[in-house]
């Protein structure tokens, strides 16, 4: 979930270090674990988002045609939700309202979005009248940029075979992004040695999350 790589070209790098797998396996694993791993992750993290939501959808490929990743970020940019919905309409904005809210239990005081016409709506009936919405410009809205994490590991993947592997692995990827994520704020700098450090810390985190009981 953290690398640009297709299911052989994991299969390549545990060839390398003596284990003779196959893609299949590979594939197989990832579907067995990866909803514990992103339960796990989700679980550490419920709460602990801001009071300021960016929330953008982008385009997933399934099946040859296109899904909407939707996807929420607060003012620090840490991760607040992320839904894959079959279309982008009123149905998938105001479920990844009420996703996100059984996570986090807490409204937002204010959601800043690309100006789809079915936010306002939703942000009312799923969040409530008191919260504020902001039309922002895409320049304006740190969410495009967050996109990317996402976007570079699902081209190696030529798009997916089907819906729920596909929100399996795009819920995945997020949110080990957002684990392994240096940043406390957005725009933070972090020198090269804190960087190792963190990454090393919160890796040893994640094998911990898959240690028997």
């Amino acid at each position: 979930m953290r690398y640009k790589l297709s299911y052989r070209e994991v299969a390549e790098y545990f060839l390398i270090r003596g284990f003779v797998s196959t893609h299949e396996a590979v594939r197989d694993w990832e579907e067995r674990l990866l909803p514990h791993l992103t339960d796990q992750i989700r679980e550490k993290r419920k709460g602990k988002v801001g009071k300021i939501w960016f929330v953008d959808e982008t385009y997933i490929k399934v099946l040859g045609s296109w899904c909407y990743l939707y996807r929420g970020i607060d003012e620090d940019g840490n991760l607040v939700d992320v839904l894959l919905s079959k279309h982008r309409d009123m149905e998938g904005t105001k479920a990844v309202f009420a996703q996100a809210l059984e996570l986090h239990d807490d409204i937002p005081e204010t959601v800043a979005t690309d100006g789809l016409a079915s936010y306002p709506k939703a942000i009312k009936e799923e969040l409530g009248e008191e919260v504020k919405h902001e039309v922002r410009p895409c320049t304006a809205n740190p969410v495009e940029q967050s996109h990317r994490p996402v976007k570079h590991r699902y081209y190696p993947t030529l798009g997916f075979g089907d819906f729920e592997s596909a929100n399996r692995f795009c819920r995945a990827v997020d949110e080990v992004a957002n684990f392994l994520r240096p940043r406390s704020q957005m725009a933070e700098f972090v020198c090269l040695s804190d960087r190792r450090a963190k990454f090393v810390q919160k890796v040893e985190e994640l094998e911990m999350l898959f240690q028997p009981a």
